[in-house]
């Protein structure tokens, strides 16, 4: 085991321990929905950066869900971009996630990806997972925040995860690091990794707000 691995399981077990001692175990389980909608799932995962998630994103994939049922493949994504609509299709004026939203839209087409299932496979390969970040303004931290929408066991690196590593006094900051620590923390608790994702976000939000389940 080299000292890199030996020093995020060591991470991991602090982690795992604050988060038992915080009552990870003991809370009601409600398995977290996946969404078969390839339409909300990316805009999702466009949108969720920098913005408040239940006052600005959800309200967004949630009309996109009720009133937009036929975009839930690439090629009608496609043809949506194609008409010049991708605006508002999102609800959002300002270009440059309307750009990203399109940018990833056209490189998931050219890797073949249809709908989430294909999006599920890929995800699963680390040439595509590299491959997608070559999309402007798409990192590490929306890849695995994608996977977790479409049911891949991940933790995605967000600032309550960041938060929650500084509680139990984790310096390293670097994001490979933290997702490592913090999927073995998972693992050592015997709890899905998006699960854990899942409570940590539950953890840090405010009582009234709850996640997106992505289901209608």
């Amino acid at each position: 085991m080299t000292s890199s691995a030996i020093e995020v399981l060591l991470v991991a077990r602090r982690i795992a321990n604050r988060a038992k001692d915080e009552g990870v175990l003991f809370e009601e389980k409600h398995p977290r929905a996946t969404c078969e909608h390839m339409g909300a799932v990316l805009a999702d995962s466009v949108l969720q950066a920098g913005l408040n998630y239940t006052t600005v994103v959800r309200p967004r994939v949630l009309a996109i869900l009720r009133g937009h049922p036929d975009r839930h493949t690439i090629s009608s994504l496609v043809s949506l971009i194609q008409s010049g609509q991708a605006g508002a299709f999102l609800n959002w004026r300002h270009h440059q996630k309307v750009r990203r939203f399109e940018e990833l839209v056209t490189f998931l087409q050219k890797w073949g990806v249809e709908d989430v299932h294909d999006l599920c496979a890929c995800l699963a390969s680390e040439e595509f997972c590299n491959a997608v970040q070559t999309v402007r303004g798409i990192g590490p931290k929306t890849v695995d925040y994608m996977a977790c929408l479409v049911g891949v066991d991940s933790v995605a690196v967000d600032r309550h995860v960041r938060t929650f590593a500084k509680t139990v006094g984790v310096e390293n900051d670097d994001y490979h690091f933290l997702r490592a620590s913090f999927c073995c923390a998972a693992d050592l608790l015997s709890l899905p990794r998006r699960e854990f994702d899942a409570w940590l976000w539950r953890r840090a939000a405010e009582p009234t707000q709850t996640q997106l389940a992505l289901v209608v």
